[in-house]
């Protein structure tokens, strides 16, 4: 069974959907003891980091996450929850995030529309369990105004929008991307069946 973490944050419905048509079990839940049992947990989100992470700090689920990923547990972050996996973002001031992974959420390029919104191609850099079968040089579905920066070596692919940026990354059982799977058509489905089926 997939948990998709419920912290008042962003459609998770549509995330819930596309796990079980793709054929896994998936349940919306803010429950600790349901979040332990679960097989995966993905976390999503759409909007501001710094209600999202206060949100997750404030119900306490910050501790369950990070308990369970060292446990071994495999973990998603999807938009949103992408971002929070790393140690910080700027956005609206300076705001710590999980630091499961090290790495800073930045302001797009000024030379850019922000928000970021529609479809980009993925240049894929490594090798991903989530990336198998889904083709060279996929498109996936964004929305943000906020990326990533890390130096670690994690990142998985990258796309071009005012300058190469960080949109997917891979770290023994936690991955996390910038792009919308549940949005992203058929290549979408299969990353969530790739992650599904770990």
């Amino acid at each position: 069974m997939i948990a998709i973490i419920d912290y008042g944050v962003g459609n998770l419905r549509s995330v819930q959907k596309a796990f079980e048509f793709v054929g896994y079990e998936a349940i919306i839940t803010e429950e600790k003891k349901v979040l332990e049992r679960a097989d995966k947990i993905v976390l999503p989100g759409v909007g501001a980091f710094a209600s999202g992470i206060n949100s997750i700090k404030k119900m306490g689920l910050d501790k369950v996450i990070i308990d369970e990923i060292n446990k071994g547990k495999y973990f998603m972050g999807i938009c949103l929850g992408m971002q929070m996996v790393f140690s910080k973002s700027y956005e609206y001031g300076e705001n710590e995030g999980l630091n499961i992974i090290k790495g800073e959420i930045k302001l797009l390029p000024d030379n850019v529309k922000k928000p970021h919104i529609g479809w980009n191609n993925l240049n894929i850099k490594k090798d991903s369990v989530l990336f198998k079968n889904i083709g060279e040089n996929p498109y996936v579905y964004f929305v943000h105004s906020y990326y990533l920066e890390t130096k670690e070596d994690v990142v998985t692919a990258t796309t071009e929008y005012g300058k190469e940026i960080q949109v997917a990354v891979e770290r023994e059982n936690v991955f996390a991307l910038q792009f919308h799977p549940e949005k992203s058509g058929d290549v979408g489905l299969k990353i969530l069946k790739n992650f599904g089926g770990l």
